[in-house]
């Protein structure tokens, strides 16, 4: 029987992209947040939610003080609708799996996937030669409830309900140089020599993501917690690209701050040395989120026995060295 309309997509359903702008501006309570997540502007999210109350004919989402909250109509519609997209994706991610091949997605800060994850992936290919696997490098925050990614890798995010978290590594945040930097004249051997050489920051300042996270220590709280107030922390060059500024610092253009961890392969390569001793740990550091029902497929499972495997492997190194 051939039909010309769905039956079950009635004329009066509101388009899909409004629904979504809602759910995710719902969820995060941030039209900012959930533009990060869609990838899209927060005018175009919040021009779609207004769309969509208009649609309804119903006010969802309101301002309240200098947030956003749900009215009652909002609060009636969002559990449902939040199911809806969970089945899609769900539906979405047995489509891709239907010719046999097993993928899998895996969410990346940049500067962790360029330094830790990516020189040691083609070991977990050729471990599991029947997984494709795709790195999604990015600083969104993805929701992994609705099957934008099957884990995450995240430096400092805060807990979230529903998802399963595992400490890779733990944050121990010391000065990295290139070695130029620590020889002859001049050269970098105590935290005093900080002041009249080059620091190199990775600029958030103006990153919603980092607004989303507990905060990355730049500079100034590095050199304050090691008592060292004095030396002036505001100099030197400033990257939004945390790859740029290390890579300033392997071109000997001054010292940069990075996790003892991520960092490790770069000083075994002899591109980078800590000209310092110094180092502060934090409660914070890199951990692996999934859901549970991602967990349940068996390279979700491969690959966390695998990263876990991977990050000890360097954890040893760094006790040995």
């Amino acid at each position: 029987m051939k039909l010309d309309y769905l039956p079950f997509m009635p004329d009066w359903l509101p388009s899909l992209n409004a629904l979504r702008a809602f759910e995710a501006t719902a969820r995060h309570l941030s039209f900012v947040l959930a533009a990060q997540e869609l990838h899209v502007t927060p005018s175009a999210v919040k021009q779609l939610v207004r769309k969509l109350e208009g649609a309804l004919n119903a006010p969802l989402i309101e301002r309240h003080g200098s947030g956003l909250r749900l009215t009652a109509a909002g609060h009636a519609g969002l559990g449902n609708i939040g199911q809806g997209f969970d089945q899609i994706a769900r539906g979405v991610a047995q489509i891709r799996a239907h010719d046999g091949r097993k993928r899998l997605i895996i969410s990346a800060e940049p500067s962790f996937a360029t330094a830790w994850l990516v020189p040691r992936l083609d070991r977990f290919r050729r471990a599991f030669p029947d997984v494709d696997v795709l790195i999604d490098s990015s600083l969104a925050l993805v929701d992994l409830r609705k099957g934008t990614a099957d884990v995450a890798i995240r430096f400092g995010a805060r807990p979230e309900d529903g998802l399963v978290a595992q400490r890779l590594f733990d944050e121990a945040l010391c000065a990295f140089c290139a070695p130029s930097l620590t020889q002859g004249e001049g050269a970098i051997r105590s935290l005093e020599d900080l002041d009249r050489v080059p620091l190199i920051h990775w600029d958030l300042a103006d990153l919603d993501w980092a607004k989303a996270t507990r905060t990355w220590m730049g500079w100034k709280p590095w050199l304050d917690r090691l008592g060292a107030e004095h030396i002036a922390s505001s100099r030197g060059t400033k990257f939004r690209d945390y790859n740029l500024a290390v890579q300033a610092a392997i071109a000997g253009q001054g010292v940069v701050l990075g996790s003892l961890p991520v960092m490790q392969d770069f000083i075994l390569s002899g591109l980078l040395v800590r000209p310092l001793r110094e180092r502060v740990e934090t409660d914070i550091g890199y951990d692996l989120t999934a859901t549970m029902a991602a967990i349940e497929r068996p390279e979700v499972r491969d690959f966390i026995s695998w990263v876990t495997d991977e990050t000890n492997e360097t954890k040893s190194a760094i006790t040995c060295a």
